[in-house]
């Protein structure tokens, strides 16, 4: 069991890690940035999130009006077949998934589960599939975007 200190430190060294993991990818290689999780879409997010139960790659809409939260949602459905291009599996789509605090967003995302952010031994998995799977995302989104902006 962590103390809240322990925690926060865990925390900040797993994702300082991530940074410098992915610096050294050769896919990724000559970005200025290595993620631009800012989508310029008014509502549309992308996002990291890795906990004790595994990691997840997330594009979060997050309107505060639930009419535009769900209309946006469903533009992004008109482009499932892009946004889901090189997921085999494809991608798990959430129209209300309510988040810890309780406010409802809707969520488009990949999962890789039965790893656990307090076990080291498990970072190289989480980068492995973090990294791989938000650059996959990352671009997919990228070919729509200009579609999504108002």
């Amino acid at each position: 069991m962590y103390s809240k200190d322990e925690l926060k430190n865990l925390k900040l060294e797993f994702w300082e890690s991530f940074g410098a993991f992915c610096e050294v990818q050769p896919y990724l290689r000559g970005r200025k940035k290595v993620w631009s999780l800012n989508t310029k879409v008014k509502g549309v997010e992308l996002k990291f999130d890795a906990n004790r139960n595994g990691a997840y790659v997330i594009l979060e809409v997050n309107h505060r009006r639930e009419d535009l939260r769900l209309e946006m949602f469903e533009r992004l459905t008109w482009y499932k077949e892009i946004l889901e291009k090189g997921f085999p599996d494809g991608l798990i789509w959430d129209i209300c998934y309510v988040r810890e605090a309780g406010n409802e967003v809707a969520r488009i995302y990949t999962k890789k589960e039965g790893i656990d952010l307090h076990r080291r031994e498990h970072w190289g998995e989480f980068f492995l599939f973090m990294a791989s799977q938000m650059y996959l995302l990352e671009k997919n989104f990228k070919g729509i975007a200009e579609y999504l902006r108002e």
